[in-house]
């Protein structure tokens, strides 16, 4: 089993990553492989609603950071997204980078654990929290809780490792994702089936 921590940060080792280093130690610790995928400071294209990945089974714009977090997500078990929060959000271009992500394949997601963990200095973490989680909601993907809300509190790295409660909220997260995993895998039943679906327009 493989869960894969994405970080959403510019920063390769800041606040996020923390948080997101303290998940994948609890989930190694019980055993369950972790891979890192960091988005840093690369530029990101938005989605234009071309729908041209209807036909494409990818996104037709294929920057490096979408390639690249696709090919890792067709191989992992089970997903921890992670973001700091700038002006009481996510960072932009990781929504940007998710946006396409989930609307051109989703498919590769649909049906595994998901979770997401925010860093911030004071404000702004529960509302960047229930963005992210919005992804998994609408995508049939079980969505793993920890202790607390999942975020961490701090300006930097050094300051986010003073946050006792949000590290431990870390390491429960990551405990109950490899719970979750390895239950699905020792049940080991047939997803439901999905009903075509139905879009329902108000405006004719």
């Amino acid at each position: 089993m493989n869960v894969l921590l994405v970080s959403g940060s510019p920063h390769p080792e800041g606040s996020t990553v923390t948080a997101l280093r303290e998940v994948g130690a609890a989930l190694q610790k019980n055993g369950v492989e972790t891979t890192l995928f960091r988005l840093g400071p690369r530029p990101v294209r938005g989605c234009i609603a071309c729908n041209g990945c209807d036909t494409a089974g990818s996104c037709v714009f294929h920057d490096a950071p979408y390639d690249e977090l696709l090919a890792l997500a067709k191989q992992a078990d089970g997903f921890v997204f992670g973001t700091p929060v700038y002006y009481a959000g996510p960072n932009g271009a990781f929504c940007a980078l998710l946006d396409r992500l989930f609307y051109s394949a989703g498919r590769v997601l649909s049906g595994k654990p998901g979770a997401s963990v925010v860093s911030c200095r004071r404000g702004g973490a529960s509302a960047s929290f229930d963005r992210l989680n919005k992804y998994f909601t609408i995508n049939r993907m079980p969505v793993v809780s920890s202790q607390y809300w999942n975020s961490i509190h701090g300006n930097n790295a050094e300051e986010a490792r003073q946050d006792l409660e949000g590290l431990q909220t870390m390491r429960t997260l990551g405990n109950e994702m490899a719970y979750l995993l390895r239950s699905l895998e020792k049940a080991g039943l047939a997803r439901p089936a999905r009903e075509q679906g139905v879009a329902t327009n108000f405006i004719r």
